[in-house]
């Protein structure tokens, strides 16, 4: 047996090996996901402080955010006007600092011990003396200032809570626990990346790496220690990309769709627009996949407005004219009613048969539908969850077009795919994604990008204003209305509050209609309205029947009426940037100058703030995006975790993004030279891949 598979073994065994580790531990840590050595050597820092830098209690002033180590000297509920529970700090510069606490006193009181040091976070206020309210707090325990654990210049702080702490397992045991572990066990953690590739990266060895992420020698040494794991997180994720890339390979079994028939040819040379170069050259991508016998698997990146629901149609209408099906899948039926009026109106005169399947439906009417996909009389259906469901069996499905695809899961993605045998797959998305994230999520797909919007199209200008200037934005859309404008005004609607919005929405509905818009034509339009109410509500407004529609979130995509220039988003703070960029791109589709106008509080948060004032700056979706990933954060931007992505612990996509590019690098040149990591240097990364990523690499090529 190598020393490799031995290390391996060891480090596999469950926690409770460890003689520190009894029953109550073991099942504490169980919870948060640590079952064998390895998870908990995997345990990293949240953060670290650095005792030679700390600020002496005595050199504190009023106002200053800062870490303070001290001593407990006193404690207690304090009771008065409102009570409170105060711990005093005393520390060797002579200073005392108070800090407080409004609630939860016995617990304080339980936790806290007089004589203990604790490490405390936060702003300064000077009350008398110095104190800190609700500070963020580590404790360092009675021995913090001997030569224990908890000493040296560089302390790791370790992710604890109550249960936790309950075994004694808070930073301090945490800390006792990895110092065992570290010092006793780290020369059986197995090396996971070939050495070539740590020379070629200047990589820390594994286990210099993981002493020095647990007690850094220096701050240097700590910096090295992060990147060497930032690294092994980033490049076993584009192992993954550069696996499942090569698994879809030219060898797979596809559909060669041969010939673009007469009403494929009819229906592009009938358009009443001409298509913009970026349509074209999608096209010609497209047309030259699905001519292939590999089977297409490409990711269509549209900025609102920029045309994608045509090349879709275009594309289905291929594969129906070489004798297939096709289906369409959206995430929500609003959105799913919506294609199937533009693609039904489109197609129809072609004889071409279009169907809408969604869960809404009388159990009579979808038994029908389910009956003519099955036998093959209908020729594109188009739906939401419900096309993955069991019972719809396709009678020869070829296309499948996944809409708003960072909306559905992996798994979802594969029951699609999975109702035919190796069909072409186009997967779309009006959000655009930034490169970084992209190269990760997308890595193994052929994109095309709609650079361009059609011509004639002016760029939307955006305001933003505060409710107290509701009236003057409303006074704006009359006069504007009065010179042939139509409107859009819409209001939030959010699941954890759908009633309360839809009741405040309809209600300034009323109150509009019966007074600031009394002399004008207006229509309501929400997602609880029956499909045929929305529809006749739409060719309205589309008609110019209508001059303004107040609408709850259902335009967000897909709605297309070039009249309409005005776009007033009432409560602008409670929706998300690309949320925002979404429902903006429904003005601004024909050639008149378009405006959208967001109205906030009064007092917005920061967050808030910034992500008005990019839509004032910007119409470019990518630079909103990047905006958007930097404010939520790679996992909330892209719900990750359905892509079947490794979580990542310690590395970030966004600024780590020039790691990513080594580590993509080098996984795919690895991946090229040993397909299957059997080169002896290469046991170890393939172990670790196998045992941690196989997974995901199951699901990976339905990305």
């Amino acid at each position: 047996m190598s020393d490799n598979s031995k290390a391996n073994r060891l480090v596999e065994k469950p926690v409770d090996v460890l003689r520190s580790i009894g029953p109550k531990r073991s099942s504490a840590l169980n919870k948060i996901g640590i079952f064998t050595i390895e998870d908990l050597f995997y345990y990293f820092p949240r953060r670290y402080l650095d005792r030679s830098s700390l600020l002496p209690i005595s050199k504190l002033r009023d106002g200053m955010e800062v870490t303070v180590v001290g001593k407990i000297v006193n404690m207690g509920v304090k009771r008065g006007r409102r009570n409170r529970f105060m711990a005093i700090l005393s520390d060797d510069s002579g200073g005392l600092l108070t800090c407080i606490w409004f609630s939860q006193f016995a617990y304080w009181q339980k936790i806290f011990k007089i004589g203990e040091w604790l490490a405390v976070s936060g702003k300064i206020k000077r009350f008398g003396g110095y104190q800190m309210t609700h500070p963020e707090f580590d404790r360092l325990g009675e021995d913090a200032e001997g030569k224990q654990v908890n000493t040296g210049k560089i302390i790791p702080l370790y992710p604890s809570s109550d249960s936790l702490t309950k075994v004694n397992l808070d930073s301090r045991g945490f800390r006792r626990l990895l110092q065992e572990l570290v010092y006793q066990y780290k020369s059986n953690l197995p090396e996971v990346i070939p050495e070539h590739i740590r020379k070629n990266q200047h990589l820390m060895n594994i286990n210099d790496a993981i002493e020095n992420i647990h007690f850094p020698k220096s701050f240097e040494h700590l910096q090295h220690a992060q990147r060497r794991f930032k690294f092994d997180e980033l490049f076993f994720m584009e192992l993954l990309v550069a696996f499942r890339k090569k698994k879809f390979s030219p060898e797979t079994g596809g559909i060669s769709f041969e010939h673009v028939g007469e009403k494929t040819e009819k229906l592009y040379n009938n358009l009443p627009f001409d298509l913009t170069n970026a349509q074209k050259r999608v096209l010609k991508e497209i047309r030259s996949d699905m001519k292939s016998s590999r089977p297409m698997n490409r990711l269509l990146q549209g900025d609102v407005g920029s045309g994608k629901t045509i090349v879709a149609l275009v594309t289905m209408l291929i594969a129906v004219e070489n004798g297939y099906q096709t289906a369409l899948m959206a995430p929500t039926e609003i959105l799913a009613e919506q294609h199937f009026l533009t693609i039904h109106s489109m197609l129809e005169e072609l004889g071409v048969r279009v169907l809408l399947l969604v869960g809404a439906q009388a159990k009579r009417e979808r038994s029908k539908i389910l009956e003519l996909i099955a036998n093959g009389e209908t020729d594109i259906v188009i739906g939401t969850h419900a096309l993955i469901q069991e019972h719809v069996q396709f009678h020869n499905l070829g296309l499948v077009v996944i809409d708003e695809q960072h909306r559905f899961g992996v798994l979802q993605r594969a029951e699609l795919r999975g109702k035919g045998v190796n069909p072409d797959v186009l997967v779309m998305t009006a959000t655009p994604i930034p490169r970084t994230l992209s190269m990760t999520v997308y890595g193994d797909l052929d994109v095309s990008i709609l650079n361009e919007l059609p011509k004639g199209r002016k760029p939307i200008m955006t305001h933003w204003r505060k409710e107290n200037r509701r009236s003057k934005v409303y006074q704006y859309i009359r006069d504007e209305i009065k010179k042939g404008a139509q409107a859009y005004i819409v209001f939030p609607l959010v699941e954890e509050s759908e009633k309360l919005d839809l009741k405040a929405a309809t209600d300034s509905y009323e109150k509009m209609k019966d007074g600031f818009f009394k002399d004008f034509k207006m229509g309501l339009l929400h997602g609880r309205m029956k499909s045929d109410e929305k529809e006749a509500v739409m060719k309205l407004f589309k008609s110019g029947e209508l001059d303004i529609l107040v609408s709850t979130t259902v335009i967000e995509v897909g709605v297309d009426v070039p009249n309409a220039t005005i776009m007033v988003i009432e409560h602008a703070e409670r929706f998300g940037l690309s949320q925002l960029h979404q429902l903006r791109g429904r003005v601004g589709r024909g050639i008149k100058q378009s405006i959208c106008i967001l109205i906030t509080t009064e007092n917005p948060s920061g967050e808030s703030k910034k992500r008005m004032q990019t839509m004032t700056d910007t119409n470019d979706g990518f630079k909103i995006a990047e905006v958007d990933l930097e404010l939520r954060g790679p996992g909330e931007f892209f719900g990750t975790k359905q892509h079947g992505l490794p979580e990542m612990k310690i590395a970030n996509i966004v600024q780590d993004w020039k790691l990513l590019q080594a580590a993509r690098e080098e996984a795919f040149e690895l991946v090229n030279d040993d397909p299957q990591l059997l080169k002896a240097e290469e046991i170890g990364t393939r172990h670790y891949f196998i045992k941690n990523y196989r997974d995901k690499y199951d699901l990976a090529w339905v990305g």
